[in-house]
């Protein structure tokens, strides 16, 4: 067990064999294709936004309030190692969430009409997850075009000079907390529209 666990990529992979074989009791009833492409898709869209969000909480919870604690000489550590490889999985998992949230409300034939904010329907369903909808492409739009540059100028990955540094991380910080605040109700919409309204 340890050969797994001591290695991060043998310790997903095993997640997905786990997640395979539990597939296999699935494979082995009547089940419908479509059904299970339409789970397989929420599926991945909650992986990519749990590693979305869980990045941004923990940077607002755990790396901006500490970063004051931590000694000068080992800030460096944070900005050149730390936060770069955090960014990269925020921004693909962002971008993860997106794909697969559009693909599944595309399989379910509800994209037009979430995006309208249920406004073609009248479902409140489609209203709800059509809000969730919309915060998530804002908060996506936010990490891709507006944290993640700004960031590149404030880790220095980027040639800035020390205000364009400075200016650029208060940047990244606001806009990291306005998605941090979007996450709260984006999460609840999404979870409302499949568990208090009628979506699929």
């Amino acid at each position: 067990m340890a050969a797994i666990l001591t290695s991060l990529s043998r310790t997903v992979t095993a997640g997905f064999v786990l997640a395979a074989i539990l597939f296999g009791l699935y494979a082995t009833q009547q089940y419908d294709n479509l059904a299970f492409v339409k789970f397989l898709f929420r599926w991945l869209h909650v992986l990519s936004g749990v590693m979305w969000i869980g990045i941004l909480w923990y940077f607002n919870f755990v790396q901006i309030p500490n970063m004051p604690n931590i000694p000068d000489e080992q800030k460096p550590a944070i900005g050149k190692v730390i936060a770069p490889a955090a960014l990269w999985w925020f921004r693909w998992g962002a971008m993860g969430t997106l794909i697969t949230g559009l693909i599944l409300a595309m399989a379910n034939g509800y994209l037009v009409d979430a995006l309208a904010v249920g406004t073609t329907s009248g479902a409140l369903g489609h209203t709800m997850i059509g809000i969730g909808m919309w915060m998530g492409i804002i908060m996506w739009f936010n990490v891709w075009f507006i944290i993640w540059p700004a960031q590149q100028k404030a880790l220095g990955m980027v040639e800035a000079d020390d205000a364009t540094k400075a200016a650029s991380a208060r940047t990244a910080m606001l806009f990291s907390r306005t998605n941090t605040l979007l996450s709260v109700p984006m999460l609840f919409a999404m979870v409302s529209a499949q568990n208090l309204f009628s979506t699929s």
